[in-house]
């Protein structure tokens, strides 16, 4: 099956220490763009291994490893966390906690799979820092933070990413998920919709409860607006195209007989093709603006929160790795994907410099676990990817996708 050279294999030494890896990070997650021990811990392994290494986008880390001539090859893992509480009762569960924007303190735990990204990344950097007899070219390994809030990809291209390391013919990645672990799933063209969030300020007049002639209420307005956004999909956009729109949170007064004279909303949108989501997006902003001038309110205040972009899988480089995964695990472990509503903004990175990327999961849980029911997914303070094959697993899909491309 496989014909990776044994240098580029994992001893039981290696195992063992990318699993102590992953414990350590899975027990100190940092919420997004505040990674700085992370970042200084994933520095320092790189360096460890003799690669180029330097900070790009804040908590940005990348390791150039060069080898002789031949293909420039990326390799992307995320590294934040979530302000989830982790209740998995793991004995290396995180107790770690962080400080959100508007000053709260939250829990953090790797309620996403990230530590899981980084420890195969930093074990595959250390097989090819000691294989090189096996391969030629330039290994690009791009620790990226933020990936959670859409800032961590822009942070690093807007921080001359590509300016500072070799630009690459294509950029690969990888994410754990809810499959069975051992497979690998992969698929062609739009793997991942654009996610665009907003925040709507709602201006009114306020009032006592008793007078609501002196009024305009923003409960009532918003109200209309939400109800309002829901027929978007349903009567503008065709039953064949995929849309969402959700509304997130709704927040307005603070007493039960005062009408406020504000309301905030946060709203998310999901889109595959870019002609679906320029109607979406037009029609959220005609409704909001139309309905408060329906209502005599002053026009809406409408901020950006943040912007995913597509992730497009290029079909030629996507056919290509499939059949080096085939080769590597066996076609039966090797599985057809499906375009999901989630978003990731790994799709930045290579669109920055118009090069192809591929994106692929890999599973998580074991067949008991899987056969129990639904296990908890992604983002739950439940989610505990079984450790074997799961590690193993992304180091092989990312030594064979590199070697792909780079192997002798």
């Amino acid at each position: 099956m496989s014909n990776i050279p044994q240098p580029l294999k994992m001893t039981e030494a290696m195992a063992a220490d990318l699993l102590d890896t992953y414990k350590h990070l899975h027990g100190s997650p940092e919420l997004s763009m505040q990674e700085q021990q992370t970042a200084a811990y994933l520095a320092a392994r790189l360096e460890a291994l003799g690669l180029e290494v330097f900070r790009c986008g804040g908590t940005g880390v990348v390791g150039v490893l060069r080898n002789g001539a031949g293909p420039v090859i990326g390799l992307r893992a995320d590294t934040d966390g979530l302000p989830v509480l982790e209740d998995t009762g793991l004995d290396y569960a995180s107790h770690a906690s962080g400080v959100l924007e508007d000053g709260t303190e939250v829990p953090v735990m790797h309620a996403c799979g990230h530590d899981t990204h980084m420890a195969t990344a930093l074990k595959t950097a250390e097989l090819y820092a000691q294989g090189t007899e096996h391969w030629a070219g330039t290994l690009v390994f791009i620790l990226q933070p933020g990936e959670e809030t859409a800032a961590g990809a822009k942070a690093m291209v807007d921080n001359g990413l590509w300016d500072k390391a070799p630009k690459p013919e294509v950029i690969y990645g990888q994410h754990v998920m809810n499959g069975l672990a051992g497979t690998i799933t992969i698929m062609e063209g739009a793997a991942m919709t654009t996610a665009d969030s907003f925040r709507v300020t709602v201006f009114g007049q306020g009032s006592h409860g008793s007078m609501p002639e002196h009024s305009i209420d923003p409960i009532v307005l918003g109200a209309a607006m939400v109800m309002r956004l829901q027929t978007i999909v349903s009567r503008q956009v065709a039953p064949q195209s995929a849309a969402v729109v959700t509304v997130g949170s709704f927040h307005a007064g603070l007493k039960e007989n005062v009408i406020p004279d504000r309301a905030i909303f946060t709203l998310n949108v999901r889109t595959f093709d870019p002609k679906v989501r320029e109607t979406v997006l037009g029609s959220i902003r005609r409704i909001i603006t139309m309905e408060a001038g329906a209502s005599g309110a002053p026009e809406p205040l409408i901020e950006d929160i943040s912007h995913f972009p597509p992730l497009y899988n290029d079909p030629a480089e996507t056919a290509r790795l499939t059949e080096a995964f085939h080769a590597e695990f066996g076609a039966e472990r090797v599985l057809p994907g499906q375009p999901v509503m989630g978003s990731e903004d790994f799709g930045a990175l290579g669109a920055a410099i118009g090069v192809p990327s591929v994106f692929w999961y890999f599973g998580g849980n074991d067949a008991a676990t899987l056969a129990a029911g639904t296990p908890p997914a992604n983002h739950s303070p439940f989610f505990a990817p079984v450790l074997e094959p799961t590690l193993s697993t992304g180091v092989r899909a990312a030594v064979r996708a590199l070697y792909s491309k780079v192997g002798k």
